[in-house]
């Protein structure tokens, strides 16, 4: 089987995560989680990348990091194959490390990182195995090691902090950090305000703009059949999306026409047409978006337009 496709450009960020293949935990002894650390800044070191943020739960990891060079899928291949030969000789097993591939976010830009950057520091809170107020004091994060002012080269804080706060690497800015993460930590709606909510999932973090230029650009890949499932739908509704949005402005229509009644129109089922014939987005897509209803009345309104056409 052909390896799944990456995107990969100089200067990209990304949000990486894995899940153990262990039915115990991963992460269960100071020596497996020191060996995870020691793997990923010799591949920091051998490939130029930038290590924004880290965490070790338990039974998983987070990563966020920028390669200067698009070295992403042989950086990740060494660092994973290397800590899953060391984890195996060290337990006495055999067998993948990881449950399945690692899976990679994309990442816009300093805000969307700090954003991530935050998201990876309060995982222990998230998950009960701190309270907000020892957040720096969970041993396995990045967090404990900006703080305590020894660190790896490669772990930086330049791209995130500012942007988070306007603070800098120093001890007062840290100081500042820590509260923003305590305050956070302390009232959960703020982890929807704050835009912490779903920085796992999909396979890009950023503005929709930014999404939907990206998607333009790599829409080769949505057909490929090495994209893990969820990333190619992002993708491929990424690029539905621009459609549909085109459609919309030389439809002269704004999101507010969508809802007059009654919902079907004749603009809709040409709008419908337009996209489908344009990216092929799937009729129950469109059916949500045109707010026309279940995905069978727009089904039948586009095949009674077809018929039409062909008299």
């Amino acid at each position: 089987m052909a390896r799944k496709l990456r995107i990969q450009f100089p200067g990209a960020i990304y949000h990486v995560l894995n899940r153990g293949n262990y039915r115990r935990d991963l992460f269960e002894s100071v020596d497996a989680a020191e060996a995870f650390l020691r793997a990923l800044f010799e591949t920091s070191g051998q490939y130029g990348w930038k290590v924004y943020a880290y965490v070790l739960m338990p039974n998983h990891f987070h990563l966020a990091m920028e390669t200067s060079e698009p070295t992403l899928v042989e950086g990740m291949h060494w660092f994973q194959s290397t800590l899953a030969t060391r984890f195996n000789r060290f337990r006495g097993e055999n067998g993948h490390l990881f449950q399945g591939r690692y899976k990679s976010l994309l990442v816009e830009d300093a805000p969307a990182l700090s954003r991530v950057v935050d998201y990876i520091h309060l995982n222990p809170v998230r998950a009960k195995m701190v309270p907000p107020e020892q957040v720096k004091a969970y041993r396995w994060s990045s967090l404990r090691a900006f703080m305590k002012g020894s660190r790896e080269p490669s772990l930086s804080s330049h791209a995130w902090l500012e942007a988070r706060g306007g603070w800098s690497d120093e001890p007062e800015g840290w100081i500042a950090y820590e509260r923003h993460l305590i305050a956070i930590g302390q009232d959960e709606a703020r982890w929807e305000q704050d835009g912490l909510i779903g920085l796992s999932q999909g396979w890009a973090i950023g503005t929709d703009a930014w999404r939907k230029a990206l998607a333009a650009e790599y829409a080769e890949m949505t057909i490929s059949p090495n994209l893990e499932r969820e990333e190619a739908r992002g993708l491929r509704e990424a690029t539905w999306q621009k459609s549909f949005d085109s459609g919309m402005v030389r439809a002269g229509k704004s999101s507010a026409d969508l809802e007059t009644k009654p919902l079907r129109k004749d603009w809709k089922i040409e709008l419908a047409e337009r996209v489908r014939a344009e990216t092929g987005a799937s009729v129950a897509w469109l059916a949500q978006r045109l707010k026309i209803g279940q995905p069978g009345t727009l089904r039948c309104y586009l095949s009674r337009s077809r018929s039409r056409k062909r008299l």
